[in-house]
């Protein structure tokens, strides 16, 4: 260790004449500008703008018609008139699939054992599977019958004047090219 020590001083003695014997001349500009920015008036710093609370907002228009799909055009004396004795049952459990646009469903395929046939449907973010009985589509629509390539719904929709309307819909297989 005492072979370490004279090194070691000789290289602290070393760093030191170096860095004294940096020419003070040569950072004459840079002690110039250094002054001359410490001789100016310091300056006032802008506040902060003011933020803005975050205002929250529930869209409302989610039972309305997709704006992507046409418009139905419904000829008033030739339009179906809806029934009282036709009616949605408000009391039942709501299903998951009842949450979405039945538009936004499309079928992919069946599948078929002893309980009898089941229909896989695309939608709300996979792949589901529906029976007979079961709900889809914000129009409590029910699954009324599933064959091989095709899916039936009946929809109740209002009618506009108290009453209610039955809309079959069907769910095909996309043609495959």
């Amino acid at each position: 260790m005492s072979a370490y020590r004279p090194f070691a001083g000789g290289l602290l003695i070393l760093g030191a004449v170096m860095l004294g014997g940096c020419n003070q001349s040569e950072f004459s500009d840079l002690q110039v500008f250094m002054e001359e920015t410490r001789a100016r008036p310091a300056g006032a710093i802008e506040p902060l703008p003011e933020v803005k609370p975050y205002e929250a907002f529930t869209y409302g228009a989610s039972s309305l018609r997709s704006p992507f799909q046409p418009p139905v055009r419904i000829d008033l004396a030739q339009r179906e008139r809806g029934s009282q004795d036709i009616r949605p049952d408000e009391d039942r459990t709501r299903q998951f699939l009842e949450g979405f646009n039945i538009e936004g469903f499309e079928m992919v395929g069946v599948l078929s054992n002893q309980q009898g046939m089941q229909a896989l449907v695309r939608g709300a973010g996979s792949v589901h599977r529906v029976k007979i009985g079961d709900y889809l589509g914000r129009n409590h629509g029910r699954v009324t019958s599933i064959e091989e390539g095709r899916v039936d719904v009946v929809e109740i929709v209002p009618d506009g004047e108290g009453g209610w309307l039955e809309r079959p819909r069907t769910l095909s297989l996309p043609e495959r090219g």
